[in-house]
């Protein structure tokens, strides 16, 4: 049961991010929004289900499937690796800087 629910989270997930990819145009913001809202979304359910009475059920279909398939750190790995290959240094730099300096503020202040 706990793999058809990972299973099933996954499924919505990578849709979504399928989604957000394409009314994008596949840009490389896509990819930050992604990761941004997954990572806060993660970090809620995190907090709710160590602090609180949250279901194994929901943690394993939100929390680890749908949260897992979401976030792309291997597409923020490729899309870092073009940007570096076309010599875009400082829009590479911007890219990483932001994803985790934002990413880690708004997690941060949710665990809190």
């Amino acid at each position: 049961m706990n793999f058809l629910l990972v299973a099933v989270g996954g499924f919505f997930g990578s849709i979504l991010r399928y989604y957000l990819s394409f009314i994008l145009n596949k840009r490389i913001i896509a990819t930050w929004i992604a990761n941004l809202s997954g990572s806060v979304l993660l970090a809620i359910l995190a907090k709710y289900y160590l602090e609180y009475d949250f279901p194994e059920n929901l943690w394993l279909l939100l929390g680890i499937g749908f949260c897992g398939a979401y976030t792309t750190f291997s597409t923020f790995g490729k899309e870092t690796l073009e940007l570096l290959l076309d010599k875009k240094y400082l829009q590479a730099m911007l890219y990483i800087a932001t994803s985790v300096i934002v990413t880690f503020i708004a997690v941060f202040c949710i665990l809190l």
